[in-house]
């Protein structure tokens, strides 16, 4: 079952949806933990979203698929179905595969994050949280992606190349020798900051700031995993990001480069 009876402030201003909906941005929000999830729920009405809700892996796809919300919080612990096979099949899925998702881990291990961040999850969660930091996650993810789509409808930004490498900021689309790689948001802006740069090293610190945003807390592990899964997705090109050890990473154009 799905609901979007979360509590409506009046002091709460309709958002803007990034997926061209008028009206409140709608959230999905899947827990096995209903407490929990009834807390989200008000605390997300509460800021002006509208909340959808799921208490199973299974439930969570159905509704994913049918809604089309613009961000998923998702549990990893759920029965019936997994929340890494729900973030695997919906990041598989072309209708559903730019929906950012912010991950809940309860256990709080590393493996958990990094499972995650491959399948393609923009943010994580530990628990147990605060609910301002939730928000406060939420709220960076939904900026990224307006960001993006406000510079794709604008026709601003333009073509980066690197070896065979091309990108087109304002598509928000890359290719290598001229076929589509598939990248999700966080993985596009850091592959975009590489080329960008032109070789300058850039830190773990600084990628994240161009990814993610300064107000967001991410560990140097999960930009490590996001690169890994970039070199993955580049294939044959995969050279083209150079690991600088103890700093962070550069763009390198040659195969034959140092």
């Amino acid at each position: 079952m799905t609901r979007s009876d979360a509590p409506r402030s009046p002091e709460a201003a309709p958002a803007a949806s990034p997926s061209g909906r008028r009206g409140k941005r709608r959230i999905l929000v899947v827990d096995d933990e209903k407490d929990l999830v009834d807390l989200i729920t008000y605390n997300l009405g509460r800021n002006g979203f509208e909340v959808l809700t799921s208490y199973s892996g299974n439930e969570a796809l159905d509704v994913a698929q049918r809604e089309l919300p613009d961000l998923i919080v998702l549990d990893l612990m759920l029965p019936g179905m997994e929340g890494t096979e729900v973030a695997r099949r919906l990041k598989g899925d072309s209708r559903t595969a730019g929906i950012p998702i912010v991950m809940l881990t309860a256990k709080g291990e590393e493996t958990d994050v990094v499972v995650g961040l491959t399948l393609g999850a923009d943010d994580y969660v530990t628990k147990p949280f605060s609910m301002k930091i939730l928000l406060a996650r939420i709220t960076t993810v939904l900026r990224r992606g307006e960001q993006s789509e406000s510079g794709a409808a604008g026709g601003e930004g333009g073509i980066l190349r690197a070896g065979p490498l091309t990108i087109d900021t304002s598509k928000h689309e890359a290719a290598v020798n001229g076929e589509p790689v598939k990248l999700t948001l966080t993985e596009f802006k850091l592959l975009t900051a590489l080329v960008a740069a032109r070789g300058r090293v850039l830190t773990r610190d600084q990628l994240m700031d161009k990814a993610m945003g300064t107000d967001v807390f991410v560990t140097d592990r999960a930009i490590d995993v996001h690169v890994t899964a970039i070199r993955k997705k580049l294939g044959s090109a995969n050279w083209l990001v150079h690991t600088v050890r103890g700093v962070g990473y550069r763009l390198q154009e040659s195969e034959e480069g140092e």
